[in-house]
């Protein structure tokens, strides 16, 4: 028996020029208390523009779309294609107006709907024995 639940956004990232702003649903407002701080944030986002059966079917990719990396699965790559296509960006705040967070970048399109953000704690990532394959000590 396969279980189903539902993800609903928090809000939408908005793109204009070199803006970029994440509109936070107003019914949120509260869950902004605190947030102005921290110096940054974790945004998890919906890669929507990637949703059809067929990209979410891809389990294996090159690394950085780049053929002369080995072919990997997805859960050991950033790849937009995946299974479910929940996408994390750490973003540094710069600003915080009601419920508009600007930011300084996102890889996301605009328009991609927010399902969650999670203040950053630098001091949780002091873990000396992290590892990564070759190829991301290598980025072209």
């Amino acid at each position: 028996m396969e279980n189903s639940f539902k993800i609903y956004p928090v809000g939408f990232i908005r793109k204009k020029d070199d803006t970029v702003l994440i509109e936070i649903d107003e019914k949120y407002n509260d869950a902004l208390s605190g947030l102005k701080q921290f110096s940054h944030i974790n945004v998890l986002y919906w890669f929507h523009e990637n949703d059809t059966p067929d990209k979410r079917s891809v389990l294996q990719v090159n690394p950085r779309g780049n053929k002369k990396n080995p072919l990997t699965g997805v859960f050991a790559t950033h790849s937009p294609l995946r299974p479910n296509l929940i996408a994390l960006c750490l973003c540094k705040i710069l600003s915080i107006d009601g419920t508009i967070i600007k930011i300084d970048k996102i890889d996301a399109f605009d328009g991609s709907p927010v399902i969650d953000i999670k203040s950053f704690f630098p001091t949780r990532l002091s873990m000396p024995d992290v590892r990564v394959p070759d190829w991301e000590r290598k980025q072209d």
